[in-house]
Order: structure tokens, then sequence, then C-alpha cells
């Protein structure tokens, strides 16, 4: 198993940016993969992007390409989310989630394991 902790969130201009860390418990955390979502005010959790156990690929929300960015660093056991050219519209409270069969998927219910949340609120 394996818990996760965001952080990173906050208040900020349309325009800025934004970096968000998931550091996970665990040793095997290599062996997981990993996806960030979203929840905007009233509205249903949506896939963001995720990411393969070694880091080789990453997939995205077509509202997110060319603006957002996930890595991860296995040897801290984190996963990012690199927010660049934030919108009104990516106000939303962002979720980490981990998956240990392998699943890169934009389904939520395929992801075993999830954090607390972190809010990003984005200003016009």
């Amino acid at each position: 198993q394996v818990q996760l902790v965001e952080s990173g969130g906050g208040l900020v201009q349309a325009g800025g940016s934004l970096r968000l860390s998931c550091p996970a418990s665990g040793r095997t955390f290599r062996s997981y993969t990993a996806a960030w979502f979203r929840q905007p005010p009233g509205k249903e959790r949506e896939f963001v992007a995720s990411i393969s156990q070694s880091g080789g690929s990453t997939y995205y929300a077509d509202s997110v390409k060319e603006r957002f960015t996930i890595s991860r660093d296995n040897t801290k056991n984190t996963v990012y989310l690199q927010m660049n050219s934030l919108k009104p519209e990516d106000t939303a409270v962002y979720y980490c989630a981990a998956d240990a069969t392998g699943y890169t998927g934009r389904d939520a219910r395929r992801y075993a394991y999830w954090g607390q949340g972190t809010q990003v609120t984005v200003s016009s």
C-alpha cells in the first residue's frame, strides 16, 4: 500500500504557475503508476494527467496539454504536476492517485490510492 499527500496548491493569478507535489510512502512506489485528477466546484472529478512506473510515458487531458507537465522522481517517491499558463477554469481541488496494476487511463475508479487533495484557485 501507499499513502499520498498532495501539497503546493494555492491562489495564483491567471497566466501564473504552480507546482504540485505528491510524496508517497512505501519503498515500492516505483512499481505504481500515478495520476492527477481534479474536481472543479460543483462538477465531477476529471482526469488531468497520468504517468507510467518509470516516467517514460505520460498522458494528458486535452484541456491541459502544452500547459501542464506530469513527472516523477522515484528516488524521492514523489510525483509532480507543473502547471503553467493557468486559467480560471483550472480552479479545482487537485488529487494525486496511484495504481498497482499498471493502469494509466482516465477512469478514476481504477486508481486504488488517493491523497486528500489540494486546492488550486486561479483568479482572473
